[in-house]
This record gives structure tokens, C-alpha cells and sequence, in this order.
């Protein structure tokens, strides 16, 4: 651990202007972003004497090496620098933000010449229209199979529609008027996009225009003695009204504003935001928090703000935005309704309710932080201190000099000598860290078929002459060439390795012939669960009810499951080449795309010619064709894998 007098900034070097600043480890790589005001004041902060800090600051600048700083012109500036910094480091003593659920949301394709609704999930990309999120998927299908009585937008994919253009003939919603059938040219794009607008106008709360206006054509209907066109239009009146009473009007004033509230403990904070237009709950989301640096609730606040409605992937900043408390400094107060105004393009109201129906809006939402925080904590597999502990323990077992911060484990797996794969995953302050996961095809094979120890040596060489490449260039954030972050360029504090005495020794052996030192290494058997070291006779056995021991299965468990996740794709993929080699004209970019649309061989030969041909660049005859081979082909057998008994079905 650094001292942090050893790169404190000389005297007058940090300018008293606002700015954004890094901490670095001893890697280069950024553990901590950080804006402020005054930057001299802010930094200045961090290197006084270490015991009056927080017990979490203690741990950031005693694992820091260096700090640097950027200034800016105003907070506003400070504001979306440190945003994009923390998106680009992801630093680990940020506080993070993880959603408790992923979210669904209605999105309209207007990128598109027919956009069509649908549910999505995940990151939002430009050209599509977003409604919600909603807590579930089966909400927003409710609501859009109400609305399309009055508003029949398309809602089937590419291939649904492309292929029913082929035929001439519409879908089952074209059938019943709940599709204007674009497909088979019955409205233009015009009118189609007519329909869409009107669809999202709906959506975003202009519900009584749409209500009126069927209202007078019923009337006028009935004055013309059209009693079916009337019937038809009160039962689409009827559809409408059953779709606004599913979100409940709360503020009667028609606002537009998103609604945050928090429950938090010493160890994290539980973030509900219910999104408000047109004065109705419109979507609801949640955040669980993990405090890893000291802030304030109102801090907590700035930082969810910050990453709520930063980027291009955030959401909409609302009219208002009702939030539990608002920052310390009221020149932040300031700055962050500047931001927010300048995110939305026009005035944004930030504030503390304290009367009337926002008031009391603002209590459910907390009521319901404080719900998602009690669920929470009982999922969680182990909160901070339990983790805190399960490091402290490995540490003390395989008397290593530090916690191991940062873990690789490796595990090999292969069906009888057969597609030899490995995985390396990664955790690190004992959470997974999915994003610095890889694979590996291992190269060479043994003279009997498996060989875990030859592959786990193959691997671990691999893996870190990747990272004597890396570190003997420049240490950069991202890649000159790709632009994508380095992975290889941090080696583990612990290596860890699937097996017993022989798979520790393979990786030792790996790792003395490339002459890497200072990295602790252990094998997990899973019989006993033993502990092996590099060159014990006898292993570790650690109690049964040890943090520690439920850390490594952990690990372990999550490296098996990766590497055979990745045996079964390439399996996969191996019996559809050879299935499908007997079709004339099928390449491998074909091959590829149909077994990406049906996820394995086993769904690919139930599938009938009429699914095969929605799958992109597949025709009917291409499909007949297929589906001859698939039905003549012999069906897989299901295999073991060696090494971890598990039972391979034939997929």
C-alpha cells in the first residue's frame, strides 16, 4: 500500500479553479474520479493526516500512486467530464450504480420507413422512441394490444414482415384491424407514420385529444344512423380509457417529473425513481447503490443525477425533477440545475417537495426504496462486509501480503478430447467483473485426446504473455488502433485454477517460464473443495462455513459455467457446419445466422420451413432444403464432459 505523502502534488502546483481530478494505482490504472470546486482545496484534502480520513478514503489513497487533474471553465463542464471519465475508467472506488432489474421499455422505431412498436431492453440506441421503463414486459403488451384498436402500428419483426410482402398476404393482426398492413401495401409509408405519430402522441400524454376526437365520429356516426361505425368506435373509446386507467393519475396538474427517493444503511442505498407525465405513472425504476466512497445524501443525490441523465443513452430530463435531498453547496445546487437545463434544452425545476399531492408522492417512493432495499438485502449473497471478510480470510489462509483485490480463476472444459475450451474470469473486490471475462480455444492437444494440465499451462501462457505485451507499451486507457480498453494489462493479486496439485504446478511452471513473480496462485479440487498450493504436499482445508471457502466456490463455479457456456456455442456450431454441408450454396455466413436466430441444433431441427424462412438471406427453397438435411441428419447424442462429469445433452 503507497504512502500517499509519496505523490502528493508540490506545493501550489494544484490550481484553486474548479476541475476534475484521478487517482491512479500503482498499474496506471483509475481507481477514483472526482470533481470540485476548487480543486487546491478538494485535493488538498486527501493528504492530511490519514486517520482523520474515512475509513473507505483511507483505502483509496493508500492504494493510489499518483493523482493528476484536468481544470474546466465552469461546474457545468466538471459536471460531464467526470461523467464520461467515470463511463470510460468504470473506477472501483466510484460509487456504483447497478440496476436492481433490467427494465423494459415500449420503443417506436422511427428509424425505420414502417417503425414498428415493440418491447426492448438494455442500452438505447438513436432513431427509436422510448416509453417507460415498465416494471413488466406483460404491462406494456397489455397496453399495446388495447392501443392498437385505435392505433394498428406494425409490431412484427423484420422477417414476419418481409415474408408476409413475399406472399401477399398480411398477418393474423392484419386480419382482425389491428395492423394497417404495410406489408402488403395497404397504407403507404405516409399514412403509416401518421398512424405512429399519433400512437407516440398517445404515449406521451395527449390522451384527451385523441379521446375527444373518437367521441365526436361516434356521435356524428350515430347522427348518420351508422350504428356499426359507432359501435366500433365506442369500443375503441372504451380500449383507450381501459389503457389510461392502467398508470393512476397522482398529480392533477398534468406535470411532467421524475420522482427520487432513497433508503440507504451504512453500506448502501436503495434508489427508486417513478417517472411522471401528464400527472400519471407512466415507469418506475430502481438502483442499489454501493457506498464505497463517503458521501452525503444529498452527494448521493448529485451522483445519481449525474448518472441518470448523462449521455446519450440517459433518460429524458423531465419538467421537474423531486429528489430527497439536494446538495451541500448550494453554488452545486447552481451548477446542477444549469446541467440539467442544458441536458433538457429548457428550464428545469430542482427541488424538495414539502406539501400537497408531490409530497406525498415523494413518501411512497421512499416507501418503496425502502421495500427494494429489504429485498435486496436478502438476495444478496453477501453484502460489503461479508466480502470484506471473505478477502481478509483468503488473505490470512494463503498468508498472501495484500487482500486479493482482484482474482482470475481458470477452467478448462471439453467433450471426451473434443472442442477443448478454457475460461478466465475475473472478480475483483469480490464481485464479478463480466466485462474482463475471455475465452480461449486451446491449441494443443495431448496424445490421448485431454489434457487439462497441458491446457491450463497453454492458457495461463497465453493469458499472461498477453500481459507482458501490453505492459511493455504504454499504458493507456484504450487501445490506439481498436480504440477498446486493455484487459491484459493488470495481472491478478490471486491466480486460481480448477483442480488439485498437478493444474497448480502446470500454472506455476507457466508463469516461472515467462518469469512473472509476486502473484499468489492456488488450485480448488472440487471433491473436498480443497486448497492446493504451489509445491504443499498437503492442501488448505478451509472451514466449511468460511467466507473465504464460499468466495473461491464462487469463483470457481462462475469460471465452469463460462467455459462450458462457450464448449456448448462451439459444439453447436460444429453439428450445424455438419449437418448442414449436404446444402448446396450454404455458407458459413448463413450458417451462422441460423444458428444465431434459434440459439442450438435442437431448436434449429424443430423448427418447421415456414420459421426458417423469417431467418435473414434464407428463402423457401433454401429452407425445403434444410429442413430435408436436418430430418435426415443423425439427431446428437448427449456426451460427458471429462474432467467435471457434468452431462452434455445433444443440443
Amino acid at each position: 500500500m503507497a504512502d500517499p505523502s509519496t505523490y502528493r502534488p508540490a506545493p501550489g502546483s494544484v490550481p484553486d479553479g474548479p476541475g476534475v481530478y484521478r487517482f491512479r494505482d500503482e498499474h496506471g490504472r483509475v481507481i477514483y474520479v472526482g470533481k470540485a470546486k476548487s480543486l487546491r482545496q478538494r485535493l488538498g484534502s486527501y493528504f492530511q493526516d490519514i486517520s482523520g480520513l474515512h475509513a473507505r478514503t483511507q483505502t483509496m489513497v493508500s492504494t493510489a500512486a499518483s493523482v493528476e487533474w484536468t481544470v474546466v471553465a465552469t461546474e457545468v463542464e466538471a459536471f460531464q467530464l467526470e461523467y464520461s471519465w467515470i463511463k470510460e475508467y468504470d473506477p472501483r472506488f466510484n460509487v456504483k450504480y447497478r440496476d436492481d432489474k433490467s427494465y423494459p421499455y415500449l420503443a417506436v422505431t422511427l428509424d425505420e420507413e414502417f417503425p414498428r412498436v415493440q418491447v426492448m431492453r438494455g442500452a438505447k440506441r438513436k432513431g427509436v422512441r422510448y416509453f417507460g421503463p415498465y416494471a413488466h414486459a406483460w404491462a406494456i403488451r397489455e397496453t399495446v394490444d388495447l392501443l392498437l384498436r385505435v392505433f394498428p402500428v406494425r409490431t412484427c419483426s423484420a422477417g414476419v414482415f418481409r415474408r408476409a410482402g413475399q406472399i401477399g398476404r398480411p398477418c393474423l393482426l392484419g386480419y382482425i384491424g389491428k395492423c394497417s398492413a404495410p406489408c402488403v401495401g395497404r397504407v403507404g409509408p405516409d399514412e403509416h407514420r401518421a398512424v405512429v405519430e399519433d400512437f407516440c402522441a398517445f404515449m406521451s400524454g395527449q390522451t384527451e385529444m385523441f379521446t375527444r376526437r373518437l367521441e365526436d365520429r361516434m356521435r356524428q356516426a350515430a347522427e348518420e344512423l351508422d350504428f356499426e361505425r359507432a359501435a366500433r368506435l365506442r369500443d375503441d373509446i372504451a380500449a383507450l380509457r381501459r389503457a389510461m386507467e392502467k398508470s393512476a393519475v397522482v398529480l392533477g396538474d398534468g406535470t411532467d417529473a421524475d420522482v427520487i427517493a432513497l433508503a440507504d444503511d451504512p453500506l448502501e442505498a436503495a434508489v427508486q425513481v417513478f417517472h411522471v407525465r401528464g400527472g400519471r405513472v407512466r415507469g418506475q425504476r430502481g438502483f442499489v447503490v454501493e457506498r464505497v466512497e463517503e458521501l452525503s445524501l444529498g452527494g448521493l443525490v448529485e451522483h445519481l443525477l449525474v448518472q441518470l441523465y448523462g449521455g446519450e443513452s440517459g433518460e429524458a430530463v423531465p419538467r421537474e425533477v423531486l429528489v430527497p435531498a439536494l446538495p451541500d453547496d448550494p453554488a452545486g445546487v447552481e451548477a446542477l440545475g444549469a446541467w440539467l437545463t442544458d441536458r433538457r434544452g429548457g428550464p428545469v425545476d430542482l427541488r424538495v417537495p414539502q406539501r400537497g399531492d408531490k409530497r406525498a408522492l415523494m413518501e411512497t417512493v421512499a416507501r418503496n426504496a425502502q421495500q427494494s432495499l429489504a429485498l435486496h438485502k436478502t438476495k444478496r449473497a453477501g453484502d460489503l462486509s461479508s466480502r470484506s471478510r471473505a478477502l481478509a480470510e483468503l488473505q490470512q489462509a494463503l498468508d498472501l501480503p495484500v487482500a486479493p483485490l482482484r482474482i482470475e480463476c481458470f477452467d478448462v472444459s471439453n467433450l471426451q478430447g473434443s472442442d477443448i475450451v478454457a475460461s478466465m474470469v475475473v472478480f475483483e473486490d469480490a464481485l464479478a467483473r463480466k466485462s474482463e471475462y475471455r475465452r480461449f480455444a486451446i491449441r494443443t492437444v495431448g496424445e490421448h485426446g485431454s489434457d487439462d494440465v497441458r491446457s491450463i499451462h497453454e492458457v495461463v501462457t497465453r493469458r499472461f504473455r498477453r500481459y507482458l505485451d501490453e505492459r511493455s507499451e504504454p499504458l493507456e486507457p484504450v487501445e490506439a488502433e481498436t480504440g477498446r480498453r486493455r484487459k491484459f494489462a493488470y495481472a491478478p493479486n490471486l491466480l486460481v485454477v480448477d483442480g488439485g496439485a498437478p493444474q497448480v504446478e502446470a500454472a506455476r511452471q507457466a508463469m516461472a517460464e515467462l518469469g512473472i513473480t509476486g502473484i499468489a496462485l492456488c488450485g480448488l479440487a472440487k471433491r473436498l473443495e480443497e486448497v492446493w498450493l504451489p509445491g504443499e504436499s498437503d492442501p488448505v482445508i478451509l472451514p466449511r462455513t468460511s467466507e473465504a471457502l464460499y468466495l473461491l466456490q464462487r469463483v470457481r463455479d462462475e469460471a465452469h459455467r463460462f467455459a462450458i457456456a462457450y464448449h456448448r456455442q462451439k459444439r453447436s456450431k460444429g453439428m450445424v457446419d455438419s449437418a448442414l454441408d449436404a446444402v448446396p450454396g450454404l455458407g458459413s455466413t448463413r450458417k451462422s445466422a441460423l444458428l444465431r436466430h434459434f440459439g442450438s441444433l435442437k431448436r434449429l431441427r424443430a423448427a418447421g420451413v415456414d420459421e426458417l424462412v423469417t431467418v435473414a438471406g434464407i428463402g423457401p427453397a433454401t429452407a425445403a432444403a434444410i429442413h430435408e438435411a436436418l430430418a435426415q441428419a443423425p439427431a446428437p447424442a448427449a456426451g460427458v464432459d471429462v474432467g467435471t462429469g457434468e452431462i452434455l445433452d445433444g443440443q
